[in-house]
């Protein structure tokens, strides 16, 4: 366990000692004495937080509910900049699931969390405070990613996939970085345009274009943290000028790219996923055309 600081924030990070079974899943283990109102900066992935601990995480959301406890939400979670965590002695495994495998782990679709914190137990039932207890009863992080892991392999394995072709645009938008024009993904994979964009946001929750805008921001984002201008930024990631990535970090995150250069939440990345990226990817076979 590694101890991230950054201003004000303190907290010790694990990181699993082997990856995932299921690729497209990643996660890593936090404990923070004093979590302060942590903005929750978007991301495009699933956000799954498995808490165990004497404390408790509470979700502030957009809407001024709060959310407790072991929580899911859609890529995407924060645009905006309205929704924060805190809590006192918090203990949990996050995990971030690409859309593509999110059907069949969480027995939901993204579209289903309707951009919104979603108690894991509306989700899952018993099982989710059954895992709690699990995760309580382990002393060890690696045994907690352990049991974490084959509970989400279990689960992807009898879960429905995507459409091929759903997979395919998705890992395209992703492996660009955000730089695919989004009018040639039907055509590449056969489809009409209406039946791709139909299919793409039921089955992972975001419309194509809002896909390359967030994976492409979050790109951008996280060279932010690293240090570089935000000219250099903006020219390198796909954006017109400075002005238009200004007007993108403010939408998804409700600040300027100087403040969120500064953001613990992004920070930490390099901790708690060393091999930063939305997710690890599968081989995805581009899906045959017909003819």
């Amino acid at each position: 366990m590694r101890t991230f600081m950054h201003g004000a924030a303190v907290w010790d990070v694990a990181c699993p000692q082997r990856p995932s079974q299921v690729a497209g899943l990643t996660m890593a283990g936090f404990r923070v004495r004093d979590l302060d109102a942590l903005r929750m900066v978007p991301h495009p992935a699933v956000t799954l937080l498995l808490e165990f601990g004497a404390g408790s995480p509470v979700v502030d959301c957009a809407s001024g509910q709060q959310q407790r406890g072991s929580v899911v939400a859609g890529p995407g979670l924060g645009s905006g900049g309205a929704v924060r965590a805190r809590g006192e002695n918090v203990e949990c495994v996050q995990i971030r699931l690409s859309p593509v495998i999110t059907r069949a782990v969480l027995g939901a679709s993204p579209a289903d969390l309707d951009g919104a914190v979603v108690p894991l137990g509306d989700l899952w039932g018993r099982e989710a405070s059954r895992i709690r207890e699990r995760l309580g009863d382990l002393s060890s992080w690696q045994d907690r990613f352990a049991l974490t892991d084959a509970l989400l392999a279990r689960r992807h394995e009898a879960g429905p996939p995507v459409d091929p072709e759903v997979a395919w645009a998705w890992h395209r938008i992703v492996s660009s970085r955000g730089l695919t024009r989004v009018d040639g993904l039907a055509a590449e994979v056969g489809w009409s345009r209406k039946r791709l964009w139909s299919r793409f946001r039921s089955q992972l929750g975001l419309p194509p274009k809002r896909a390359v805008r967030l994976v492409r921001f979050d790109h951008a984002a996280h060279r932010l943290v690293a240090g570089e201008g935000a000219a250099r930024v903006a020219a390198d990631t796909g954006y017109a000028d400075q002005s238009h990535l200004h007007r993108d970090v403010m939408a998804f995150t409700g600040a300027t790219p100087a403040t969120v250069a500064g953001e613990p939440f992004l920070a930490v990345d390099d901790v708690a996923w060393p091999s930063r990226g939305t997710t690890a990817m599968p081989h995805v076979s581009r899906p045959r055309q017909p003819g």
